[in-house]
């Protein structure tokens, strides 16, 4: 996964919802392979955020497995100098959100990888000791999903307060795969 990134995330339960409250840490780097490099800017995310457009957090990338959304009030998104700050409110009344749950509560998800686009210009790639450096300065982010893996090292995930259940494989392997591609 290029763009999954770990995050600290705290998770509490109240009245039936599961509280989540997270970060997607900026100007941390990453490498994606073959001397490919890759950073986020300082407030990449925030053109759709601060025009109101809708966000999703997803299981997994798939589009038919919603846990929280901004226009539902369930997602609440904050874009700060040091980090895109994530609150979510998920109610376990489906069974990929029980299952989401459950993988995070055992530890199986460790990540959080936006769903995005980069428009022209939006980003710069450097050559620098050898390698390719790409700093991603705007992104129109459209989602942001709970992975098992993330690129990013530097940050974590836990879970804790409820029990695990089973959990299933994303169906939609297509659209990670077409959200993951590298723009050099």
């Amino acid at each position: 996964m290029l763009y999954g990134v770990p995050i600290a995330f705290e998770v509490r339960a109240e009245g039936g919802a599961t509280r989540l409250s997270g970060r997607f840490p900026y100007m941390a780097e990453t490498t994606l392979g073959d001397g490919r490099r890759e950073t986020f800017a300082a407030k990449a995310f925030r053109s759709r955020i601060d025009a109101g457009e809708n966000i999703f957090l997803l299981a997994g990338h798939d589009q038919e497995k919603p846990l929280a959304s901004t226009e539902a009030g369930s997602l609440t998104l904050r874009d700060d100098a040091d980090a895109l700050h994530i609150e979510a409110r998920v109610v376990p009344s489906t069974t990929w959100a029980n299952d989401a749950l459950a993988a995070l509560a055992s530890g199986l998800t460790k990540g959080l990888s936006p769903g995005f686009r980069v428009p022209s210009g939006g980003d710069m790639v450097t050559r620098s000791d050898g390698s390719l450096l790409r700093t991603v300065n705007r992104a129109d982010l459209f989602e942001i999903s709970m992975v098992t893996r993330g690129a990013y090292g530097q940050a974590q995930i836990a879970a804790r307060n409820w029990q695990p259940v089973p959990i299933r494989e994303p169906a939609d392997a297509g659209l990670r795969r077409a959200l993951s591609r590298w723009r050099a």
